[in-house]
Parts: structure tokens; C-alpha cells; sequence
């Protein structure tokens, strides 16, 4: 399990729309930076700034060949926080089928039994 610093790292680093559409974009495979940047209306160096937030963040690597830099998906980076989200949904499901069940109880009472008073 991600501890808290990191986790915090790795949902800051997502909360930012530029960069998921970055980790969508890779998650096609590897790309440079020129490639990546093709679709946003920002400098290279805006693009260059995203990608180190997701390069420190753990869920992107690089490597340089000559004076191209390549940048991909670190394989798994994003299975603790899907993990995490999954369990939050989990306990929320739980929860609101316990809910459905009181009210469903509390609109549809039981007929009393022969001899109770209602």
C-alpha cells in the first residue's frame, strides 16, 4: 500500500488536466516530448514541467537517446490508488445498500401477526 506522502503526490500529480491527458496519451505506449505536446495549445517547456510532475510522482519514466527524451507509463503506478478508490467505493456501496434496506423496510411495515395489535 502507497503511503500517505506518496499517494498525495500521485493524486496531485492527477488532478491536473494537462497531465491525465499526458498518462492517457502514453498509456497508447512511449512518446517524446514533441509528440506529446503536438495536441496542447502550451510551450514545450509547459508540456516539460507536466511530465517532471508525473515523472516525481512515480507514474512516468524517461530515457534520452542523442537529444530525444521518451517518456512512459511506469507499469502499475496507478494500481495502489485503484486500489484505494475501489475500497472507498466498496464501503460506500455498503453502506447505501444498508440504507436501501431501511427504507425499504420502513415503506413496505410487515402486517401485524394474527393476535399482535398494529
Amino acid at each position: 500500500m502507497l503511503d500517505d506522502q506518496t499517494m498525495d503526490c500521485v493524486l496531485q500529480a492527477l488532478s491536473d488536466t494537462t497531465r491525465r491527458r499526458l498518462v492517457e496519451r502514453l498509456s497508447d505506449g512511449p512518446a517524446g516530448v514533441t509528440e506529446l505536446a503536438r495536441p496542447f495549445d502550451v510551450t514545450l517547456s509547459a508540456v516539460m514541467q507536466h511530465l517532471t510532475v508525473l515523472e516525481r510522482s512515480g507514474i512516468v519514466t524517461s530515457s534520452k537517446t542523442g537529444r530525444v527524451r521518451t517518456y512512459q507509463l511506469v507499469p502499475g503506478a496507478l494500481q495502489p490508488v485503484e486500489r484505494w478508490a475501489h475500497r472507498q467505493r466498496t464501503a460506500w456501496e455498503s453502506r447505501l445498500d444498508a440504507l436501501a434496506t431501511v427504507l425499504t423496510d420502513q415503506s413496505n411495515p410487515r402486517p401485524p401477526a394474527p393476535g399482535e395489535t398494529p
